[in-house]
């Protein structure tokens, strides 16, 4: 029965692949209709590209380094520090998921980082995703949108959370997924998006990690790696769709990974649900907006996927170890 199930959705991935038929990320031309984004992208849970779509907003020209300092340069905010770019993320080698340490420092402190003008022992991205936006930086709302009109729209909803990301070249956000409708804003340098369908879940490992936190000592700089066991166990990707180890995981050879890249005043639709692996050029600023997902039957289909895909790997599992 185990075969049978796993070849049943190895099936279904190469059979979504081939109706999505997707090689690159579609690009929409000029401003997109609510109407027209919700029946062709949104319905049919497949990414767009919006060349251009924010290039009206002030932001575009006006947030430098400089500006951003006289304006919000004296806010204290919590910055996500690691010894090595990746924040929330595996270690395999400790067998660990492991989160960033959190460092309070001023707006200004982390340009001077990240212009290297004050040195740091680690790697420093602005990443909390708790509508930080909205939250702390209410003086730069004029400079952008306090939503995407068009999502709003075909979502039929304000937005649940506004992000905003300034980060280190070296800062990458590991492949995952969300619960989310995630409309993707880029102001300033270039974010680097590897995408892979929901039905794709069959053919990416997932395993439980105990959750652990990088503490940064403040007299030796060095990073120990807590064990943080109120968290529990956290269900993670350890792979890396860059470098794949296709000897150890045969079946991502048969994903379906796009490639895309985001310059200034380019904007992502990125569905729900759908994985995602993030890299950036050096001092990259963004702005996502992330609308509710409707958990409705494409929700529950996904569930099933997954719960099937984990009983096939729980039941491998045991096989082995009984061998």
């Amino acid at each position: 029965m185990e075969n049978i199930v796993k070849k049943q959705l190895a099936c279904l991935s190469t059979e979504a692949g081939e109706l999505n038929s997707l090689e690159v990320v579609p690009e929409i031309e000029g401003s997109p209709d609510a109407l027209w984004f919700y029946r062709e992208h949104v319905s049919r849970n497949v990414p767009c590209i919006w060349r251009g779509g924010v290039k009206h907003w002030p932001a575009i020209s006006k947030w430098s380094n400089d500006y951003l300092r006289r304006v919000v340069g004296d806010k204290v905010v919590s910055v996500a520090v690691t010894p090595n770019g990746y924040a929330d993320a595996v270690r395999e080698d400790l067998d660990r998921f492991v989160m960033p340490h959190d460092e309070d420092m001023s707006m200004s402190q982390l340009f001077d980082i990240l212009e290297e003008k004050a040195s740091f022992p680690g790697v420093c991205y602005l990443q909390r995703q708790n509508s930080n936006f909205t939250e702390d930086f209410s003086e730069l709302f004029s400079d952008t949108e306090r939503d995407i009109a068009w999502a709003s729209k075909a979502f039929n909803s304000s937005p649940d959370a506004v992000n905003l990301w300034i980060g280190d070249g070296r800062a990458v956000t590991a492949l995952h997924k969300d619960h989310y409708e995630n409309v993707y804003c880029v102001v300033r340098g270039e974010k680097r998006f590897v995408l892979l369908p929901p039905t794709d879940r069959p053919l990416l490992p997932h395993s439980r990690y105990k959750s652990a936190r990088y503490k940064l000592d403040s007299t030796s700089l060095h990073y120990d790696v807590v064990d943080e066991p109120e968290h529990g166990t956290v269900p993670w990707i350890p792979l890396d769709p860059l470098k794949p180890d296709l000897l150890r995981w045969p079946s991502y050879e048969h994903a379906h990974p796009l490639h895309s890249t985001l310059h200034a005043g380019d904007v992502l639709y990125l569905p729900s649900m759908w994985f995602h692996h993030v890299s950036q050029s050096h001092g990259t600023i963004a702005v996502n907006y992330w609308y509710d997902m409707a958990f409705d039957l494409r929700y529950a289909y996904f569930k099933c996927i997954e719960d099937l895909t984990d009983s096939v790997s729980e039941e491998s599992n045991r096989t082995s170890e009984d061998g």
